[in-house]
C-alpha cells in the first residue's frame, strides 16, 4: 500500500460520503492550449467551463491561475502568499478541520498542484481522487450541475518552508550527489527536442521520471506502489536523497512530488518556476542529449 492511503480518495469512498457535513469537494480543472502569445508555451484555460456543464455532486471549482496563484509574477501558476491562498480557501468554505478532496477532467496534475499547495500551507486533510472526473464518469456515478454554496469558513495558513524552492537552491544542488533533481516532463522535452520553454534541454544532471508514466492510462489512477518506487529508484532518485522536481511550470512536477511523498520520501521539494524560468535565464546552465 501506499504509505498515507487517507490521501487517495477511491470513487467509491467519496460516492458514499457525498453528504458528510465536513467535506469539501473541488473540481481543479485548468487546460493548456495552444500558444496564441509570442513567447508563452501554452494559452492557459480555467476548467470552469466544464465544471458548469457538469460535476461532481457537492463540488466547488477552484480557478488555479485566477485566484491561487501569485498575480504578481510574470509566469503562469506561481504559488501566492499564504494570506491569498488562506483568504481564497476559507472563502470557499475550507476549514481547519475540513476534509477535502481534489479532482480534475483533464490530468491528475492539477489536483496535486492544490494538494501540493495545501500541503506547503500546513493543511494535511486533502486527497486526490483515484482516476479523477474519467472513471467517476465512466462508472456512471452521479452528476450535478448545481454550483457549490458553502458557508464561509476560517482556513489557517500554515506555512512550511522548503517545500518550493527558487533557481538558486537548484543551481547550488547540481552536482551533490546527495540531491536528487527530477524532471516530470515528457522524455522529448527532457532531452531537448522542443525548445517549448525557451531554450531546449534541462537542468543539467537532472534525471527523467515523467509525470505521465506514474498513471494508468486505462483509468487514469495511479500506478501500484511496486511499479513506481522501482520508476523512481532505476532513475536514481532514491529515498535517500532530496529529490528536487521540476517541470514547466511547477504542475506535473507536483504529480511526482505526489507520488514520492505516498512512497514515504521525506525530503521532497518543487521547484515552483521551473523550466519557465530556468530555460530563460541565460545565467543558468542547460544541457541537452
Amino acid at each position: 500500500m501506499y504509505r498515507y492511503p487517507d490521501a487517495i480518495v477511491e470513487t467509491g469512498w467519496l460516492a458514499a460520503n457525498l453528504d458528510a457535513p465536513n467535506l469539501r469537494i473541488f473540481d481543479c480543472t485548468t487546460h493548456l492550449l495552444d500558444a496564441t502569445e509570442p513567447g508563452q508555451p501554452y494559452r492557459v484555460e480555467s476548467g470552469r467551463t466544464d465544471y458548469d456543464l457538469s460535476h461532481i455532486p457537492g463540488a466547488g471549482f477552484l480557478d488555479l491561475q485566477g485566484e491561487l496563484s501569485d498575480a504578481g509574477s510574470a509566469l503562469r501558476f506561481m504559488a501566492p502568499a499564504a494570506e491569498q491562498f488562506a483568504e481564497a480557501m476559507s472563502a470557499h468554505g475550507v476549514g481547519d478541520d475540513s476534509r477535502v478532496v481534489l479532482y480534475s477532467t483533464a490530468n491528475a496534475q492539477w489536483a496535486t498542484r492544490i494538494w501540493w499547495m495545501l500541503r506547503a500551507f500546513g493543511f494535511d486533510n486533502a486527497a486526490v481522487l483515484n482516476g479523477g472526473w474519467q472513471k467517476w464518469r465512466a462508472e456512471g456515478r452521479p452528476l450535478s450541475t448545481h454550483p457549490a454554496t458553502p458557508a464561509a469558513a476560517t482556513f489557517t495558513a500554515r506555512p512550511r518552508p522548503g517545500l518550493f524552492v527558487g533557481p538558486d537552491t537548484v543551481k547550488q544542488a547540481i552536482g551533490d550527489g546527495a540531491i536528487c533533481t527530477l524532471n516530470a516532463l515528457s522524455p522529448e522535452l527532457h532531452r531537448g527536442d522542443s525548445d517549448r520553454y525557451g531554450r531546449p534541454g534541462r537542468i543539467p544532471g537532472s534525471v527523467n521520471v515523467p509525470a505521465a508514466s506514474l498513471l494508468d492510462p486505462a483509468d487514469n489512477t495511479f500506478c501500484d506502489p511496486q511499479t513506481v518506487a522501482a520508476i523512481f529508484t532505476d532513475a536514481g532518485a532514491t529515498p535517500d536523497k532530496k529529490v528536487i522536481a521540476y517541470c514547466g511550470g511547477g504542475i506535473a512536477a507536483t504529480l511526482d512530488a505526489f507520488v514520492l511523498h505516498q512512497l514515504g520520501y521525506t525530503d521532497i521539494a518543487v521547484y515552483d518556476q521551473s523550466m519557465s524560468q530556468w530555460a530563460r535565464d541565460q545565467s543558468l546552465p542547460i544541457e541537452t542529449g
